[in-house]
């Protein structure tokens, strides 16, 4: 299984079960987010893997965005549920049915406006180790 894919799964899984991000967002995580969705929420976004394999080891580096999004007056709120993202999954231990995740870690937050002018708008870019386990 991709190591994107298993380490999506993980992500989602850890973000509906913390604290932090339940109080600022609900529990609200999405790969694609409905019509309806209520503010404020996180998405996954774009995922790429590199592969660097060595001698007897198979893996590479997972580059992984995700998204927050709110619709409250200002950057507040944005912030709060990206700081609350980057806090869960900065050096978070997560579990892959295949992959195995050496390290996961914030690299940075940027926030803006988007061009519709009513939606704040956090990116938040994590890069993770991943290893195949050895067979």
């Amino acid at each position: 299984m991709s190591p994107e894919y298993e380490l999506q799964g993980a992500i989602v899984a850890r973000l509906k079960a913390d604290a932090a991000f339940l109080q600022v967002a609900g529990g609200r995580i999405y790969d694609d987010p409905p019509d309806n969705a209520v503010f404020p929420y996180a998405t996954i976004g774009e995922a790429q893997f590199i592969r660097d394999d060595a001698t007897c080891i198979s893996g590479g580096d997972v580059y992984l965005t995700m998204h927050a999004w709110s619709r409250a007056v200002g950057y507040p709120e944005v912030r709060r549920v990206a700081d609350a993202v980057a806090e869960s999954l900065h050096l978070a231990p997560l579990a892959l049915p295949t992959n195995h995740l050496v390290s996961i870690m914030h690299r940075q937050t940027r926030v803006f406006r988007d061009p519709d002018g009513l939606t704040s708008h956090a990116v938040i870019d994590f890069a993770a180790s991943v290893h195949k386990p050895l067979a």
